[in-house]
């Protein structure tokens, strides 16, 4: 049975870390682990998920729940409570949900203090690194054959009943994720008809209807070419000579979103090299299935500006298109001959160079897995046998998942972020005496984990910001500021600071909290607003340049309103704490913050939420910022159109629910039925009382709160519904522990606020 590990470097000497591994969490198979019931119920919920998969496509993420309710011996002794039609919500009834909540959630934290959870969704993020083991010959040793089992697992899962795959798990089929799926059931021993319910033979026919794979994306070339599948003449050029650009032209590797610029260094050094795994008598196979035309009479120029229909989000403009064609005439015929060749060797070296820095500095882990697979093959290309490689191999089991729904690849783990907001919903239920311990564990963790120093070396030569002072998104390892995390991070150690050290333990040294707010202060950009990794401020215009055809906003850094509003409130109760450090920086930014808030609201009132789906989310953390900065329903026009807009969307049932649908298309779109989600309930609740909606009428606030409490399931979580999570406007992300941290949240906060009989 599968067991979940905490904090646990294992034996491997090639693994490292900063902080002795706090917020690690790795899956291991244990044969003998589990009694006979134990292992029944697991399968059990694998069935159920299996059976019910269109209904609800994300995971409960009920593996390592069940394990650690059973570890702990947890049982609700508080009773259940509901809310009858015509009659009125008590403190008491509110208050014994709230700790119904709060007693079974504080049950799920993790011996380091962190609670663990999936962070995963899009269907692209497993293969690659099935591809990168297959080709290097580590699958079976990395993989076994439990492994083989809830990946194939997790594939027929997220079968759509069309035969395709989505993007993520709630998408429509794309030839992206359709041609990863299908090869990636291949790889792992399915036959040409195999898979549950004829999964292999329903995608191949998915592929074929729609032409064959020459119209997969272009990162879908790229891999596919990787694998001998394709030819790099049918890719767009990728020249490593781009990390040569001198730092006065627009386009320059330390001017790119940092995702973009990691992503493509590694694939531009395999693009230059032109590297093909071997082919294997299963790639020949696959060269037949894939095309509906002879693989060696395929017109491989002709396919390179060629994306399918389903999988075009972001089409490629002219000018994008006539830059690769320039480089694929004139530049790659050039620096592939003498003497030009001598400077495309040069240039691979940089790259790799650029490589293992980056590799150094997460400790293998990459700043997410779609570059992990990426930088660890790079690294196997240059040396199979060499200590990088290795080292890459070894934190491999940091991205991989076991839910009831099988084996996925985490994005990189949100260990942090989701520990920062539980602490916050814990510290709002107002139960010290209670849960005094569940937050002191927190309290370490969180301390545990902020970022201790800046990247090694020259690291602006590196293109890399400041990290000193920041949290990740997932733990300390991982290394990558977030500004969003650290603002969070920031507030929860100012708000346990203001908890007795008995209850709560030492609260964090103040130059600790100065460097978080340097890290503030250096990511605000001239707009106002906050960027998330690094300074945002190259020409937008390079957006035009974006490659990807299923991202928007992927080639710079943008500002955002989220990663705002979390500054303003973490910096206001900073202040409030500490007056005397950079008063006058401090202020200066807040009132540019809440310009920047009020100048990309909506006329309609609403806030575009980038990283969570999608108008209620950023309606919370604007409603939230502009309120922490002073600007109240009366004083504040954005306020005022805020809660209008809140108000007139809210349901039957006093919820919200907003499909997933409203962030690519950026507008609100409901969820079918006008059904409630209640993570975007509780965050549209927040707003609400952000903006003193408890003083002017909680008739909408009482609405809410009975479907909060009503929903309540036994033990005393909150059901699994829709994917509230995203990322570059298509993408869909899965944060697991929502369902538990919001709707208690609000809870809490509903108490607190609202004056109950």
């Amino acid at each position: 049975m599968w067991r979940l590990k905490i904090a646990d470097g294992g034996n491997d000497p090639y693994i490292f870390s900063t902080n002795n591994f706090v917020g690690r969490q790795i899956w291991e198979f244990d044969p003998d682990y589990g009694t006979p019931e134990e292992r029944a119920e697991v399968e059990a919920a694998r069935e159920n998920f299996l059976k019910n998969r269109y209904q609800v496509q994300a995971s409960s993420d009920l593996i390592w729940r069940m394990q650690f309710l059973r570890e702990k011996n947890f049982k609700q002794a508080i009773a259940q409570v509901k809310v009858e039609d015509g009659k009125e919500i008590t403190k008491e009834n509110a208050t014994t949900a709230m700790k119904r909540g709060a007693h079974f959630f504080s049950a799920l934290q993790a011996s380091d203090g962190h609670w663990p959870a999936e962070n995963a969704g899009p269907l692209f993020f497993l293969p690659p690194m099935v591809f990168c083991l297959y080709i290097t010959g580590h699958l079976d040793t990395v993989f076994p054959v439990e492994y083989h089992k809830e990946i194939l697992h997790y594939l027929y899962c997220h079968q759509n009943e069309d035969g395709g795959w989505g993007l993520h798990v709630e998408g429509h089929s794309t030839m992206f994720c359709t041609t990863f799926s299908y090869i990636c059931m291949r790889i792992l021993g399915e036959g040409l008809d195999g898979g549950r319910d004829n999964a292999c033979a329903r995608g191949r026919k998915w592929i074929h209807d729609r032409g064959g794979v020459t119209s997969i994306p272009s990162w879908g070339k790229t891999w596919l070419s990787i694998l001998g599948l394709f030819d790099w003449s049918g890719c767009n050029p990728m020249p490593p000579e781009f990390w040569f650009f001198p730092s006065f032209l627009p386009m320059h590797p330390g001017k790119m979103f940092c995702y973009c610029r990691m992503v493509y260094m590694p694939m531009s050094y395999l693009y230059g090299r032109r590297f093909v795994g071997p082919i294997t008598p299963l790639i020949l196979e696959l060269r037949q299935e894939l095309f509906l035309q002879p693989f060696n009479e395929i017109n491989w120029k002709k396919v390179r500006h060629l994306c399918a229909k389903e999988d075009l989000y972001y089409p490629h403009s002219l000018i994008q298109d006539l830059m690769w064609d320039g480089l694929y005439i004139c530049t790659e015929p050039l620096l592939t001959r003498w003497p030009f060749k001598k400077l495309r060797q040069k240039a691979l070296e940089v790259t790799m160079k650029h490589i293992h820095y980056e590799d150094e500095n997460s400790r293998y882990i990459t700043i997410g897995c779609i570059e992990k697979s990426l930088c660890m093959l790079a690294c196997w290309v240059e040396n199979p046998n060499g200590d990088y490689f290795k080292k890459h191999l070894a934190r491999t089991p940091d991205y991989t998942w076991i839910a009831e729904d099988g084996m996925k690849m985490q994005s990189f783990g949100s260990q942090a972020w989701d520990t920062i907001l539980a602490l916050q919903a814990l510290i709002a239920c107002n139960m010290t005496n209670e849960i005094g311990s569940t937050l002191k564990k927190g309290h370490e963790f969180i301390k545990e984990s902020q970022v201790k120093e800046n990247p090694s070396g020259d690291f602006k030569s590196m293109f890399r910001h400041i990290s000193k002072g920041s949290w990740t998104f997932s733990d300390q390892d991982h290394g990558w500021q977030i500004s969003d995390s650290t603002a969070e991070g920031l507030k929860c150690c100012l708000l346990l600071s203001t908890i007795p050290l008995e209850i709560v333990g030492v609260k964090m040294e103040p130059e600790q909290l100065f460097d978080a707010v340097n890290i503030l202060l250096s990511l605000q950009c001239k707009n106002g607003g906050l960027a998330v990794w690094e300074p945002a401020g190259a020409s937008k215009w390079l957006e035009l340049l974006n490659p990807t055809e299923f991202f928007a906003d992927v080639v710079l850094e943008h500002e955002y309103v989220e990663c705002t509003a979390s500054s303003i409130q973490a910096l206001v109760l900073f202040k409030k704490l500490y007056p005397g450090h950079r008063t006058n920086e401090i202020d200066n930014f807040i009132i540019n913050a809440v310009r920047f808030i009020e100048d990309v609201q909506i006329p309609d009132g609403s806030w575009y939420g980038n990283w969570g789906s999608c108008f209620t989310y950023g309606a919370w953390f604007s409603l939230g910022g502009l309120a922490s900065a002073g600007k109240t329903y009366n004083s504040c026009l954005a306020i005022r159109k805020g809660v209008e807009f809140l108000l007139k969307l809210q349901g039957d049932d006093g919820g919200w629910g907003e499909s997933w649908l409203s962030c690519p298309k950026e507008k609100y779109i409901p969820l079918e039925g006008n059904r409630s989600n209640l993570v975007q309930t509780a965050w549209a609740l927040m707003g609400l009382l952000h903006s003193g909606q408890a003083e002017r009428d909680p008739t909408p606030l009482h609405k809410v709160a009975k479907l909060l409490i009503n929903s309540q399931m036994e033990d005393g979580d909150f059901p699994q519904q829709e994917v509230t999570g995203v990322f570059k406007k298509n993408c869909m992300l899965h944060y697991a522990e929502y369902r538990s941290i919001f709707p208690l949240w609000a809870l809490a906060e509903y108490v607190r606020c609202v004056p109950l009989p």
